[in-house]
């Protein structure tokens, strides 16, 4: 498992947006999987599931992406699971690390 957390600024749907296109171009075999979107005043939470086919791993490994807070400053939570090798303990957790990678340009960035 690779994870990455911090508070973002702009707005809620570019950044979804935004990321949704880093993790789709930055990986052949990316595809979105599902989500789910709730609101109640100001305060908006998004939640978008991704899949890639780890080379490394020889396996699949998914991506979740949580968008979560009010009034242009957010909190982004992205955590990725699946890649690793090993029946009773995580071995070669690389493609985990690497899908985790493709968001991170565009997450420093907002």
């Amino acid at each position: 498992m690779a994870k990455y957390e911090r508070i973002v600024s702009g707005d809620f749907y570019e950044i979804l947006s935004r990321l949704n296109h880093a993790v789709i171009s930055g990986s052949a075999s990316a595809s979105y999987e599902d989500g789910s979107d709730f609101a109640r005043g100001n305060f908006k939470c998004a939640v978008r599931v991704y899949e890639r086919y780890s080379w490394t791993g020889g396996n699949r490994c998914s991506m979740t992406i949580t968008l979560a807070g009010a009034d242009g400053d957010y909190f982004l939570s992205v955590i990725t699971a699946g890649g690793s090798q090993g029946t009773f303990m995580k071995i070669n957790t690389i493609g985990e690390e690497a899908f985790l990678e493709t968001i991170l340009d565009v997450a420093e960035s907002l």
